[in-house]
């Protein structure tokens, strides 16, 4: 089945968003990119922006309604991970069961019309997009930085150099169970003392 990538990627997506969240506290949901300044999403926010943004991008324009609300009784992290994903798995179910003709119908996108898998492509980049604004946050705090597609500073440094691809965690299960007891992370290198970019301080 050529649709297959998607929703494989979809699948991968989904313990992305979940792994970054896990990064977070409760005392911090409420941070902002820039404090006072309320055109940055604070991390609460862009749990709530996933959530929301992802079972309307489902219900409107893919036709998958999972008939669960989209945001957990108490906003707070553990609530929000277990809630999307329980959403989010059954929306990967409901692309499973989906074949080719499906994908390439045109359905209504905003304003214009594109095919389910043009929508569903738009809405991992979408997701991909947000998720990348909550990791650098979370570099902003201080904290420590998994693999989300390969080495990060704190996973070895550069690929260049054989930092290694950490995951917080080795899948949702784990993470689930791991965030539930307190956090059961991966544990990190050490550092290394090379650099962890391509440029740099000059000494």
């Amino acid at each position: 089945m050529p649709y297959t990538f998607l929703v494989d990627i979809y699948e991968t997506e989904c313990l992305k968003v979940v792994s970054a969240w896990s990064g977070f506290t409760d005392d911090d949901l409420e941070v902002r990119p820039r404090s006072g300044d309320a055109r940055g999403r604070s991390v609460r926010e862009q749990m709530v922006h996933q959530c929301v943004s992802e079972d309307a991008w489902f219900r409107n324009m893919l036709g998958i309604d999972v008939a669960a609300p989209p945001l957990p009784g108490e906003e707070r992290r553990l609530p929000f991970i277990a809630r999307y994903a329980e959403d989010s798995a059954k929306r990967l179910a409901a692309l499973r069961a989906r074949r080719d003709p499906w994908w390439e119908e045109d359905t209504p996108f905003f304003d214009v019309r594109r095919s389910r898998a043009w929508i569903m492509t738009r809405r991992l980049t979408h997701t991909s997009h947000h998720r990348g604004q909550l990791i650098a946050m979370l570099r902003m705090l201080g904290r420590d930085v998994y693999s989300t597609y390969g080495p990060t500073a704190d996973t070895g440094g550069l690929m260049q150099d054989h930092g290694a691809t950490i995951y917080a965690y080795s899948g949702l299960d784990a993470l689930l169970n791991g965030e539930a007891t307190g956090g059961a992370k991966a544990a990190l290198p050490q550092p290394s003392g090379k650099p962890v970019t391509e440029r740099p301080p000059q000494p």
